[in-house]
């Protein structure tokens, strides 16, 4: 099965490449960024000047003309297609309580900052203590509950800059 890829061209320029049209170029590798290619005996140089693999984004150099290229391929389209944007996700700016419980500790202040999995507060529920680690790297910005205070399942807790 011949695989299709999808290529749009400073995002202006969009057009189908099939496997076979890549094996039909005449191309030498002459450094490992760098290319001599031959198309209908029309002779190409290029250059990939920026690499980015996940997003699958290139910036490549042919015969001096800068373009940005980005390639997808059959699960790329079809992910796209479902509406779903691939490498998103999602900023959590708050922290809301899952359950009804006492609050036992806050470890963290207005302002500060603080990183992935630094613990923020302790939350006693049901006999257990659930200690809530931060979900990113960030600035406190608001604490919403004190020491002691009783909380109701999906209270603010701490919100995020």
């Amino acid at each position: 099965m011949d695989s299709t890829y999808k290529l749009s061209v400073n995002n202006l320029t969009n057009f189908d490449i099939a496997e076979n049209d890549l094996k039909s170029l005449d191309a030498i590798s002459v450094t490992n960024t760098k290319f001599h290619i031959l198309k209908n005996s029309k002779p190409y140089t290029a250059e990939i000047i920026l690499c980015d693999f996940i997003a699958k984004k290139y910036t490549v150099k042919v015969n001096n003309n800068t373009y940005e290229v980005a390639i997808s391929d059959s699960l790329d389209q079809l992910i796209s297609s479902l509406g779903i944007e691939r490498g998103r996700t999602k900023v959590i700016n708050v922290i809301k309580a899952p359950m009804p419980g006492l609050i036992l500790e806050i470890s963290v202040e207005v302002g500060q900052t603080v990183r992935e999995n630094d613990p923020l507060l302790i939350l006693e529920a049901m006999k257990m203590e659930n200690s809530f680690l931060s979900p990113r790297d960030g600035v406190i910005k608001s604490i919403a509950v004190q020491k002691g205070n009783a909380v109701d399942k999906g209270q603010l807790l701490i919100e995020f800059e």
